[in-house]
């Protein structure tokens, strides 16, 4: 095996990382392995991981059950093209999420990742409404501070001045933006809160396919939480203005804020649902795009009678059979009751932060804990000192944020939130 150093200089020299750069000074710790809640850095130290890798490990890594579900599954086939063939594991799969999805959600269009997901329900909304003989229809509204991918259409419903593709945004299709919702999570939507809202919906509604947003949780565009009442008025206005509603829960999916969806929070269902992330326990990617049968129907009988998407690794049986088993995993075991206590260790833990003069704000929902600061932070000289405390969380722009896996302990999880408090105290 190479050391240590070398590994880093030949990552440094060759490799991309996610919002990063080639040849950039930026810190990267090689991983031997990971067990549990616990990541094995190749130098020997330890850290818990206060992320999930990006909201998607639920269980942990190397979970006995899950490895045994890749296992068997190799037995069979690793993959398989999903163009004129089909396999149990999908079926299977696309049965579990029809039926712990919200009801009116009937047919499953696989992808590849959560972007992609996206991608295909903005797709499905445009096709939708052109076989309705709506062509106009085809504009996406939008809130600002939401984040839904890094493709193409994904990025178009982004923020657009404040999020991470403000470079892209004169060549991105021109979609409609309102204000965010100021209106917090527990608290009722105004009439003012909803109104900027309401008045771009009733002027356009004509050139609107759908609405898309993130529920509950705006994730990446600053992990805000916001009114279930305000969700929950939304739905009705897209009904009343005949738009279609997408919501995108790829982070949010599976337990995430408490509820299994958190759409729930509203007691709501979208049109178009959008799942990922959490969705294979983090073992592999897969993503899935949820339709009404009133949608797939429309577009099986309209021009040219077929939905104009196909990825290659559609339904993976690998990733397919992976998700059964992550999803038994996760509905067989107490996760309301696992998601509140992580809730109550994180405002436990997190708590002493509220003093210290560089924060503006300590929020917590469900297994989410975010620390806002008033000034943007320095990765480079940061990450190093979560890595030192023996911790791993990955901070951005003005927010160091933790989505613990569901497996971890209390002990863990109040060592994981001791070591962010005295890493923020010396900010």
């Amino acid at each position: 095996m190479q050391s240590l150093d070398t590994l880093n200089k030949l990552d440094q020299k060759h490799v991309w990382h996610p919002y990063s750069a080639v040849q950039a000074d930026y810190p990267v710790y090689p991983v031997k392995s990971a067990h549990g809640v616990t990541i094995n850095l190749t130098d020997g130290r330890q850290l818990i991981d206060g992320m999930s890798s990006w909201w998607s490990a639920i269980h942990g890594y190397n979970h006995p059950i899950l490895n045994q579900a890749v296992t068997d599954q190799l037995q069979n086939m690793s993959h398989i093209m999903f163009g004129g063939l089909t396999h149990q594991p999908a079926i299977d799969l696309a049965l579990q999420l029809v039926e712990i999805t919200p009801e009116p959600l009937q047919t499953v269009f696989f992808a590849d990742s959560g972007s992609v997901a996206v991608e295909v329900a903005m797709k499905m909304a445009i096709q939708y409404w052109h076989t309705k003989n709506q062509p106009s229809k085809k504009q996406l509204l939008t809130v600002r501070n939401g984040y839904h991918g890094d493709t193409f259409g994904a990025m178009s419903v982004s923020d657009p001045e404040n999020g991470m593709h403000s470079l892209f945004s004169s060549t991105l299709s021109q979609q409609l933006f309102v204000d965010a919702p100021c209106c917090r999570f527990g608290e009722p939507c105004t009439t003012e809160d909803i109104t900027q809202f309401k008045e771009t919906l009733a002027q356009h509604q004509q050139q609107i396919a759908a609405v898309i947003l993130e529920p509950i949780v705006q994730g990446a565009g600053g992990m805000r939480f916001y009114s279930a009442d305000y969700l929950r008025q939304v739905r009705e206005l897209c009904t009343q203005y005949d738009v279609l509603l997408i919501l995108d829960e790829i982070a949010t999916g599976f337990g995430r804020t408490g509820k299994l969806f958190a759409c729930e929070h509203a007691q709501i269902s979208p049109d178009i649902l959008c799942l990922g992330k959490a969705l294979t326990g983090g073992y592999m990617t897969l993503a899935a795009t949820l339709a009404t049968e009133e949608i797939a129907l429309s577009i099986r009988d309209g021009e040219p009678g077929i939905f104009m998407h196909g990825p290659t690794f559609m339904a993976n049986p690998l990733a397919c059979a992976t998700a059964l088993a992550s999803l038994k995993l996760l509905l067989d075991s107490p996760w309301q009751k696992t998601v509140n206590n992580i809730e109550g260790l994180l405002q436990k833990g997190l708590n002493p932060c509220k003093d210290f003069s560089a924060v503006k704000e300590v929020r917590v929902l469900g297994a989410i804990g975010v620390i806002e600061l008033h000034d943007a932070i320095d990765i480079k000289s940061l990450q190093p000192k979560f890595v030192e405390a023996g911790v791993w969380v990955r901070p951005f722009n003005k927010l160091i944020y933790l989505m613990p896996p569901f497996i971890i302990s209390d002990n863990e999880l109040e060592t994981l939130t001791a070591a962010v408090v005295t890493v923020v105290k010396n900010l």
